[in-house]
């Protein structure tokens, strides 16, 4: 299916010179939608995957369906303060300073095979520090899927060691 006809580009948004791609348009068309996680989960069977993780806020409605659609469970990343029980947070750098994400320290057993999935990849700061507490709990990256991808951020290059998924490239 060509994805990208039911994404919208929005020009100057959400500072100027950005042009961000929505994918609120694509998940309003219920059959698109569907098919985009059903292509997603295909990814994740073939790779073995035991359980998805996301992180907030857009990974959950990727990784949410993506987990119900593969009968597996559903790990969220959240930012600090945000999970109840003991975490493990890592931080990580973002184009305008540094940043946290955490993660239930039970919430993945060691050598559980872990599908790691969000709506976007841009420079792959937000996801390489996901795989980073996945690894820290002792889970095997099986993949990592993605609505979107923009190629000119380059980052691809920090997921050289995994198989990688992007239904739509820009």
């Amino acid at each position: 299916m060509d994805y990208k006809k039911y994404i919208q580009s929005v020009q100057d948004f959400p500072t100027e010179g950005i042009n961000f791609r929505d994918i609120t348009s694509l998940l309003q068309v219920g059959p698109v939608y569907k098919s985009a996680i059903d292509e997603m989960a295909e990814f994740g069977r073939s790779k073995n995957a035991d359980v998805v993780v996301g992180p907030e806020a857009r990974g959950f409605v990727i990784g949410g369906p993506l987990a119900y659609a593969m009968n597996i469970g559903f790990v969220p990343v959240r930012k600090p303060g945000k999970l109840p029980r003991e975490v493990v947070t890592v931080s990580y750098e973002k184009e305008y300073g540094l940043d946290e994400l955490c993660i239930h320290k039970d919430s993945i057993k060691p050598g559980q095979k872990v599908l790691v999935t969000d709506d976007l990849l841009a420079t792959g700061g937000t996801i390489e520090a996901t795989i980073k507490l996945v690894k820290q709990l002792g889970g095997i990256v099986a993949g990592v899927a993605f609505l979107i991808e923009l190629t000119e951020l380059s980052g691809r290059d920090r997921l050289a060691d995994y198989s990688v998924l992007s239904l739509i490239r820009y």
